[in-house]
């Protein structure tokens, strides 16, 4: 059989293959939010959402129906009410968009002494996609590329699915780029220290002394914990440290979870039981904060500062504030460069 030659050759300076010229990229990642409240667009979101094997650990053909069935037809209208209490009419968007945005932009001014850096972001349901931004940094010469899942607590439904995801454009690409991911920081000195920070200031603000202060952080079924997600001993541990970093005692920073879903246990103490019987209790004054999220969106806005706050004052309670995110402070653009440059060791002087 005569054999056929392969003539090999460096591609021209229009080649693809010259596209990778050694650039690193960044990429900030947060959950998602939907395009518009719209009941269509909502609802585009949570089948995505809630279709992620990582978050509902439950039969495929079981929860297939309870999400097509019931779920996606009654749930849209109910959450786009709520995202439009909290949606930002002059640029048309959720507030957690707009914050990824902005974090990535500063960030971006910040490294921009690096020019082989390029930083972007990206949301894990909705828009714009990993992998669109992963296509997007390749195009641009990236070759190298951080992740940065914007989760301080690590769970297997958040920044492992981040993880799967990236893995799942990478199975399409001919030429993968070489991938870190920044690991938790949920002790890490300078998260601790702008939370710290954060809420020193709020109370600053505030004309009335709160009673107790409570970390709210969003919950988890128990049987993950049980399966081995570390997520609940990182929310504790977090609470701790910055019980330490404030000095106060143990008893005045209470740890709940919040966002619970479905009839199954979740972590607790529930953060709306605990909202009502505080008040009860003749707790009058209290402050909430959500150490759990890096930015305000639907869960702290709405779901804390609107809803919470209700259940407390009808419940007897005088005075109640919620401390805001972290989102594009100063504080916080310094804390995400230094972890984002601490994990390019290596990678770049």
């Amino acid at each position: 059989m005569r054999k056929r030659a392969v003539k090999l050759s460096l591609p021209s300076s229009n080649g693809s293959a010259t596209a990778h010229q050694g650039k690193i990229g960044v990429l900030l990642i947060n959950l998602g939010t939907p395009e518009k409240t719209s009941f269509w667009s909502v609802r585009r979101y949570l089948r995505e959402f809630l279709g992620d094997k990582r978050v509902i650990e439950a039969p495929r053909p079981i929860w297939w129906f309870i999400l097509h069935v019931i779920i996606l037809n009654t749930r849209p209208a109910k959450s786009g009410r709520a995202y439009a209490k909290i949606w930002d009419q002059e640029h048309n968007e959720s507030p957690l968009k707009i914050f990824t945005r902005n974090q990535s932009d500063r960030v971006a001014a910040v490294l921009g002494s690096n020019v082989t850096i390029e930083v972007d972001w990206a949301m894990r349901y909705g828009l714009p996609s990993i992998q669109e931004k992963i296509d997007s940094l390749s195009k641009a010469g990236c070759d190298r590329i951080l992740l940065f899942p914007l989760y301080p607590q690590y769970s297997a439904t958040t920044t492992a699915t981040v993880q799967d995801k990236t893995f799942d454009v990478l199975k399409t690409m001919r030429w993968q780029p070489a991938i870190r991911t920044v690991p938790a920081f949920y002790d890490h000195p300078l998260y601790i220290k702008a939370l710290a920070q954060s809420l020193q200031t709020h109370l600053q603000q505030l004309s009335w002394k709160p009673d107790l202060v409570l970390a709210s952080y969003h919950g988890l079924p128990v049987t993950y914990i049980d399966k081995g997600d570390p997520y609940y001993r990182q929310c504790l541990t977090t609470s701790h440290l910055m019980t330490e970093q404030l000095g106060w005692d143990t008893s005045q920073l209470q740890t709940v979870f919040q966002s619970r879903f479905g009839r199954q246990e979740w972590l607790q103490p529930y953060a709306e039981e605990t909202i009502c019987d505080l008040a009860q209790s003749g707790i009058e004054n209290i402050v909430v904060l959500t150490p759990g999220f890096v930015s305000d969106c639907l869960e702290t806005l709405e779901e804390v500062a609107i809803d919470m706050q209700e259940m407390f004052l009808d419940h007897g309670g005088r005075n109640f504030s919620t401390v805001p995110c972290l989102n594009d402070d100063d504080v916080t653009i310094r804390m995400l460069s230094h972890l984002i440059q601490n994990e390019l060791a290596g990678w770049i002087d």
